[in-house]
């Protein structure tokens, strides 16, 4: 497998320490903290491991803190039901002795039922089009070193945006966009490890669609963002190792916060997935420092 998914994937399976008590460690991937989506797995992932013969269909995060890539993460489960057809965990992500992460999933034993989705938008597909990392050299030039190691880091997936990313213009555009996403190698059929890595993937891009609107310039440090929170609802059965759209509206921005909503569709058009973040979105006088804060400090 390559290295780097199988990176990823260890640090989504966390080490036992109790029953209901798991550690993980991070990765740096260009960010100021840790990142949302790892934390989104990762819990995901501790959840998963008190549950047996029922699939995650829901779960709803808040980021509290920053989180510290230098310290390992606590992930505490309650178990705080076990239903005739459903199940609920609430897990606390700690670190230094505080909160800074909290989730709540709901577990299904998978039924028959009624069934519909939205239409897939008609985009082109992944074949053709460039991965992120594939930015042309006079563009990464002008961006800060932290983001230029962000948007060139080997990373376990692909990106593949339907629209070329320009962090030097000012256009104002729709609140919307669309990539095609897919793990970089070939997976194990393991259920709960493609949800965990949706999880994971799915806070990539999508709180930045709501500032698409409004011709910020991300390359100039001149934006704050930070996830609030998240939300995903896994409609069918997914695989993360095959190609799929992730599809984002943003249909509102206010009182210095965005919200964004995601769809994930397979190449054939099924709906497998739908996202929902709000989060922080300010626009600074000056560029931010690079050096961020003391994790540990934050709240």
């Amino acid at each position: 497998m390559h290295p780097v998914l199988e990176d990823l994937i260890n640090l989504l399976k966390l080490d036992r320490i109790e029953d209901n008590i798991f550690r993980g460690e991070s990765r740096d991937i260009g960010s100021a903290q840790v990142f949302g989506g790892q934390v989104l797995g990762q819990a995901l992932s501790a959840a998963h491991h008190t549950v047996e013969d029922r699939v995650a269909h829901s779960l709803h995060a808040y980021f509290l803190r920053r989180g510290d890539m230098s310290a390992p993460i606590v992930y505490e489960v309650d178990r705080a039901r076990d239903g005739g057809s459903f199940s609920v965990r609430r897990v606390v992500a700690i670190q230094h002795g505080r909160p800074i992460f909290n989730l709540a999933a709901s577990f299904h034993d998978p039924e028959k039922g009624l069934e519909h989705q939205a239409d897939m938008p008609d985009v082109p597909g992944p074949d053709g089009l460039q991965d992120v990392t594939q930015f042309a050299s006079e563009t990464l030039a002008k961006v800060p070193e932290k983001m230029r190691r962000y948007l060139t880091e080997e990373r376990p997936f692909e990106f593949r945006p339907v629209r070329p990313i320009n962090f030097e213009s000012r256009e104002r555009l729709p609140p919307e966009k669309q990539v095609w996403i897919k793990a970089v190698d070939n997976l194990p059929d393991e259920y709960s490890l493609h949800q965990n890595l949706l999880a994971y993937v799915s806070d990539y891009e999508l709180l930045g669609t709501s500032t698409l609107p409004h011709g910020l310039l991300f390359g100039r440090g001149m934006v704050q963002m930070a996830s609030l929170d998240h939300a995903l609802w896994f409609h069918r059965d997914v695989r993360v190792d095959q190609w799929l759209l992730y599809a984002f509206d943003s249909p509102n921005a206010s009182g210095a916060r965005g919200f964004a909503r995601g769809q994930f569709f397979t190449q054939d058009g099924v709906l497998v997935a739908s996202a929902a973040q709000e989060g922080l979105v300010r626009v600074l006088d000056e560029p931010r420092t690079s050096k961020p804060r003391d994790p540990k400090l934050q709240c």
